[in-house]
């Protein structure tokens, strides 16, 4: 199979594309010819060697853990999925080697949902990892219609999915982003405040009562001005803050989750979730998807192109 892949740690220059063996499928997997895999800023960072302290990575190393694609074959024991089932991944397994940047990948049925017919590849392959992430970040601090949440980064891939998943449970929202992505956030439902010095007053002015939760999707000390703004100070989730269970609130690190995928599935059905695409790129071309993700102002998500 063709495939994405580095021999050692490094930046972007590191990748190569060439031929690779297909990979063997366990009694719990199936084998998914892969249409679209999904770029994500995590993806960069395996490769940089950034989340080496905690995940064993053996080489030939191929990214990516996002994926849609049709089951081509499968496992002794994986009843879940049938040949030519078209599906969708967060296909994360405990140590990375063989990822998604690939025309095929094994994948545990326990990290594979069905693909919603409403999206095409593309969007589908943007869904599994940022729209779980956002989806248990929710579940973490608990929502009920008619409260209101502060969504940090909420253009982004992750933030971008937390606004619609709140707005379509009732609650209303309230998502911080530059001001050239206001009116992508009032299309999601959202009322954008601009980010940066100053943001709890500009919160303030629209929430004169608080807020009731809060996800941080992007650092940087916005869990402490969440919590200035919070009626309950532990209602806050984040991604990217190593200190916010030490300050009361909830780490994140998403799981995969077929349920979860199942549900998002079914708001994207329902058209209540959508998946922006900001760019795709052949696999071949998977270092420049790297480069953009680098650049650290994606609207919505990156995707690579594969079959």
């Amino acid at each position: 199979m063709k495939a994405i892949s580095t021999n050692s740690y490094g930046g972007p220059e590191v990748l190569e594309y060439g031929d690779l063996p297909d990979p063997k499928v366990g009694p719990d997997s199936v084998l998914v010819r892969v249409k679209a895999a999904g770029v994500n800023p995590v993806d960069w960072k395996i490769v940089a060697g950034y989340l080496d302290p905690i995940m064993n990575a053996h080489f030939p190393l191929i990214p990516g853990w996002d994926v849609a694609g049709v089951v081509e074959a499968v496992g002794a024991d994986a009843t879940e999925f049938a040949v030519g089932d078209e599906v969708i991944g967060y296909v994360r397994k405990d140590e990375v080697q063989h990822g998604t940047y690939a025309e095929l990948v094994s994948a545990p049925v326990r990290t594979l949902a069905r693909k919603p017919a409403a999206l095409d590849w593309q969007q589908a392959a943007g869904l599994p990892l940022a729209g779980l992430t956002a989806y248990q970040a929710i579940r973490r601090v608990g929502t009920r219609p008619g409260e209101t949440a502060l969504v940090h980064a909420a253009a982004g891939g992750v933030g971008s999915f937390a606004v619609q998943i709140l707005v379509a449970e009732g609650v209303r929202v309230i998502g911080t982003a530059s001001e050239r992505n206001h009116d992508f956030l009032r299309s999601l439902g959202a009322e954008p405040v601009t980010y940066g010095e100053g943001l709890a007053d500009r919160v303030r002015a629209v929430a004169p009562d608080g807020i009731d939760v809060a996800l941080d999707f992007v650092g940087g000390g916005v869990v402490d001005v969440s919590q200035e703004l919070l009626k309950d100070p532990s209602r806050v989730a984040s991604i990217a803050d190593g200190e916010v269970t030490a300050k009361g609130g909830h780490m994140v690190w998403v799981r995969p989750d077929a349920e979860g995928l199942a549900v998002l599935g079914s708001l994207a059905d329902a058209g209540k979730l959508t998946v922006h695409v900001d760019a795709s790129f052949p696999l071949a071309e998977a270092a420049e998807a790297f480069r953009r993700s680098q650049e650290g102002r994606t609207r919505g998500k990156i995707v690579l192109e594969v079959s």
